[in-house]
């Protein structure tokens, strides 16, 4: 028998916590050229679920903005989270689970909404591209290091 401590990642759920979908010039946006400027901001946002001292929440929240002629055509924001057991990992491994690991499981799933949204607006097919959660974390890390904030539970990335 092994005196090893249990080690166990499980992903308990992934719910949508919140969507919006905004096209404020409509009807006139359908009328113009479509050129469109698309800007994708995100965020990821970690806390602890309750008493739980292994149970956690990672919230990725994505919002993506397309102009036209300097107005805006369609504004949609979707937060996309999921429940996380962790059970004996500590530290830096912890940490790059719920920073990096964590959102890029959760981002098909906003990927998808986004795009079914976009698309019921009846606007042209939207694709993200991938994103590397694993780069964006390192360089909130850096930053951290730096001096511009620590990346840790309940932080923003």
């Amino acid at each position: 028998m092994s005196d090893a401590p249990e080690r166990a990642f499980q992903l308990q759920r992934i719910y949508t916590k919140d969507i919006s979908f905004e096209v404020p010039g409509a009807p006139d946006v359908f009328l113009k050229q479509w050129q469109p400027q698309v800007n994708v901001q995100l965020n990821t946002e970690t806390r602890r679920v309750g008493e739980s001292e292994t149970d956690y929440e990672v919230v990725l929240s994505l919002t993506v903005t397309a102009n036209n002629e300097d107005k805006t055509v369609y504004l949609v924001e979707v937060k996309q989270a999921g429940i996380f057991t962790i059970i004996g990992i500590e530290g830096e491994e912890r940490d790059q689970l719920l920073g990096a690991y964590c959102p890029n499981l959760l981002f098909p799933y906003a990927r998808e909404l986004i795009t079914d949204l976009v698309s019921r607006g009846t606007f042209p097919q939207l694709l993200l591209q991938p994103i590397n959660f694993d780069a964006l974390y390192q360089d909130a890390k850096a930053r951290a290091a730096a001096g511009e904030g620590a990346p840790a539970e309940g932080s923003t990335h």
